[in-house]
């Protein structure tokens, strides 16, 4: 059994034989049920037809890449379902790329098995929202959009980045109760509490600039010494 101690539906889109290969043995080894696919294009061909609970992606493949898959999948899937990155391209402007396709962490290769493991196992104990019709996320006038990671308030449409979405919903799916800033870091960021928690008030801020600044009601509020608080 995996150290996530949850068997997983897992896609892994990856070119290099070698590299599948060893992602393959070690994940089956964990019970995970495993999916693969040699290029983005079988990749996508794939997810046309069955649900994954998480998905591994090499970001350099032919044809369709990792970053296009991602976006294309979270465009019509919604972002459910994690995903993991693959690279070999380990600079900030490539993993804030890969984060902004709508990835949720990233591996640079080389990497061992144990930290692979590791981070499915995060992403796996998630809390996960439930989106159905008939739970959308609103309050007041904001309500988002799953299937396109999309914020309104009224008529007018906010665009987020993937970390401001992720945000967003779990401050919605939270409203009305207090979330501490390690709260936030565990369900928003997948990272434990050693993280620094001054990320969580930037974020918070930019959320306020793009949904709360030109609007009369304010909706997120700070709870001095404990964390924020959405509600009307």
């Amino acid at each position: 059994m995996s150290p996530s101690n949850k068997m997983a539906k897992i896609l892994l889109a990856e070119d290099e034989v070698n590299i599948a290969s060893f992602i393959e043995r070690g994940l089956t080894e964990f019970d995970h049920e495993l999916r693969t696919a040699s290029n983005g294009a079988e990749a996508w061909e794939i997810l046309q037809q069955e649900p994954f609970d998480l998905l591994l992606l090499d970001v350099i493949m032919p044809g369709m890449n990792g970053l296009e898959l991602c976006a294309a999948y979270r465009a019509s899937f919604g972002y459910n379902s994690p995903v993991i990155m693959l690279t070999a391209l380990g600079t900030t402007e490539d993993i804030v790329k890969g984060l902004e396709a709508g990835a949720d962490d990233y591996l640079s290769k080389p990497f061992s098995f144990r930290e692979l493991e590791a981070r499915i196992g995060a992403l796996l104990r998630r809390p996960r929202i439930e989106q159905t019709p008939d739970a959308q996320l609103s309050c007041d006038d904001l309500r988002i959009d799953p299937s396109g990671r999309r914020a309104f308030r009224g008529s007018k449409q906010i665009d987020l980045t993937v970390r401001e979405y992720r945000l967003l919903e779990y401050l919605l799916a939270n409203q009305g109760s207090t979330v501490s800033r390690p709260d936030i870091i565990r369900n928003v960021w997948d990272k434990e509490a050693d993280r620094n928690m001054n990320i969580v008030d930037v974020y918070v801020n930019y959320l306020r600039t793009k949904i709360d600044k030109d609007f009369k009601r304010k909706l997120i509020h700070t709870v001095p010494g404990l964390g924020y608080r959405l509600e009307e």
